[in-house]
């Protein structure tokens, strides 16, 4: 039995019927709505005088009742809160957020399942690069679940098993693996691939979320003919060291940053996601060489590239947005990337609201009544506003800089 700490309410209030602020898991899991929970909230009270204050604090919180979490969001959700000796301030969106991940799950099942073919899959295929790299990092995090769970750390076991769903396997593999399954040398291996993390990662998560876990396994088990037993009866995962590959770790970050940096640059420039560029690379290593002749067809796939071409070290650059991959440069020309008013009109209008937003924090903190008067926190609150404020104006400016070279 694993006790947690005492759970209080969203404001760090104990939870008590005299209250009205307590939380019922059926309605967690169900959903209620706000008539009924009102009157769950007041009813048989041994203080009645207390019900409309009840009443009005519930309509505040909770103005459209509470919605469906599920069984499987809310246990998530008590893992992750599950620290040693620690107070837990209930909060309705760290729910919402594991159902969101569940939901997340669900979807990249819906997804691998699609692109196996029960006929096709074959253990033994050689596997790409993008393959070795999700296999070494489920390594690793096989490694972290098995310490925080005889460490009894069920909060940081869940922190574990959602980075790497989340961000490895559903935000990186599942895209780099897209490209792959279309070229038939890569195929069979990624489709091998994501079945075998995809089970594991379902046997890893069971014991905190069973109902979305076992579902899932039962179609996997459909596909590939396997005998339907329960998934609570399968071995826990073992950490696999022959399939650590520190060099396909290395390879993959090379990508992730190169394509992070493309996508920066779209995002700051505000070119649309789907616009193929062109690109240059200068001041290129043997390293850097390796991955983009490797790799080419995953950057022009995920980061929608028409091209990629290499400058020498003397070359001059056209006027570009830049990215730095270690000590590669990666270039976007910007010429006819752009309407180059329209943007400039728009990056002026949204620093002209920035700038409002710097005379008012900076106003706040040079006001001396209300530094000295107000607790420490809401001053280092309005610090950080002012500094992430000035921080934006600069980078807009910057940009504004570049736009009015081209």
């Amino acid at each position: 039995i694993y006790i947690t700490g005492l759970i209080k309410d969203g404001q760090g209030q104990k939870m008590s019927k005299s209250k009205g602020n307590v939380l019922d898991p059926i309605d967690l899991i169900d959903g209620i709505s706000l008539d009924n929970l009102l009157v769950k909230r007041t009813q048989g009270m041994m203080q009645p005088k207390m019900a409309e204050k009840i009443k009005k604090q519930t309509r505040g919180e909770f103005p459209d009742g509470i919605p469906s979490f599920g069984t499987d969001a809310l246990r998530f959700t008590f893992a992750a809160l599950a620290s040693f000796g620690r107070d837990i301030k209930f909060d309705l969106k760290r729910v919402e957020g594991y159902r969101n991940f569940c939901n997340k799950l669900w979807n990249a099942s819906r997804f691998v399942l699609m692109k196996l073919e029960s006929d096709s899959i074959d253990t033994k295929a050689s596997l790409s690069t993008s393959d070795q790299w999700i296999l070494s990092r489920l390594q690793a995090t096989k490694t972290n679940v098995e310490k925080h769970l005889k460490d009894y750390r069920l909060d940081l076991m869940s922190q574990e098993l959602y980075e790497f769903v989340w961000h490895d396997y559903c935000d990186w593999y599942l895209e780099l693996s897209k490209p792959l399954l279309a070229d038939d040398a890569t195929k069979a291996g990624t489709q091998a691939t994501l079945l075998k993390v995809l089970n594991e990662i379902l046997t890893l998560l069971h014991p905190i979320i069973p109902f979305i876990t076992e579902e899932v396994y039962e179609q996997c088990c459909a596909l590939t003919d396997k005998d339907r037993e329960s998934l609570m009866t399968q071995a826990y995962p073992e950490v696999e060291n022959d399939l650590i590959s520190t060099q396909a770790e290395e390879e993959v970050q090379w990508l992730q940053s190169f394509i992070l940096g493309i996508r920066q640059i779209r995002g700051e420039m505000n070119i649309p996601p789907s616009k193929p560029l062109p690109c240059f690379v200068q001041n290129i290593s043997d390293k850097d060489q390796h991955c983009l002749d490797t790799h080419v067809q995953i950057l022009n796939s995920l980061a929608k590239l028409e091209s990629i071409d290499q400058l020498n070290t003397s070359d001059e650059a056209p006027e570009s947005a830049t990215a730095l991959v270690g000590d590669m440069k990666v270039l976007i020309p910007l010429a006819g990337l752009i309407d180059k008013e329209q943007e400039a009109a728009r990056l002026n209008k949204e620093i002209e609201k920035l700038n409002k937003q710097r005379t008012q924090f900076a106003g706040k903190l040079n006001n001396e009544k209300f530094v000295s008067g107000a607790p420490e926190a809401v001053v280092n609150k309005e610090k950080i506003k002012l500094t992430s404020v000035e921080n934006a104006i600069a980078d807009l400016s910057a940009q504004l800089e570049k736009i009015a070279k081209l």
